[in-house]
């Protein structure tokens, strides 16, 4: 039995950009571009993507598959918000990826929260 039996698997980021100018929220092909940037920064290896909009001035969801896990967002022009989930495994580092979507989105505010991934349930 190997000796990271109670590491994470993975690392989940959960991030809200807040106070986004909502022309950097509706263009599905620079939000791809941005997320692959991220995905680079990280270093994760992209595998496909699927980037939807959902009309002129409005929202795109998307997410980048990866060989590590995938990058989702959700983008609210009308709001200045995007949800961004960032997953990772291996040596990939999630955070280097927030920090390149935070300098691409140039939010007012950002919120991230951390879930470690596949730990096993402690015994008692």
């Amino acid at each position: 039995m190997s000796g990271d039996t109670h590491l994470p698997r993975g690392l989940h980021l959960l991030a809200d950009f807040h106070g986004v100018d909502a022309e950097r929220l509706h263009d599905p092909m620079a939000i791809e571009t941005l997320l692959r940037e991220a995905a680079r920064a990280a270093g994760a290896t992209p595998v496909g993507g699927h980037f939807h909009p959902f009309g002129p001035g409005l929202g795109v969801t998307g997410v980048l598959l990866l060989q590590e896990s995938h990058i989702s967002i959700h983008t609210w022009p009308e709001h200045g918000f995007a949800a961004v989930d960032v997953f990772m495994c291996g040596s990939a580092r999630p955070e280097r990826a927030v920090q390149v979507i935070e300098a691409g989105l140039c939010p007012a505010s950002v919120s991230c929260r951390d879930m470690p991934r596949g730990q096993p349930p402690r015994s008692v």
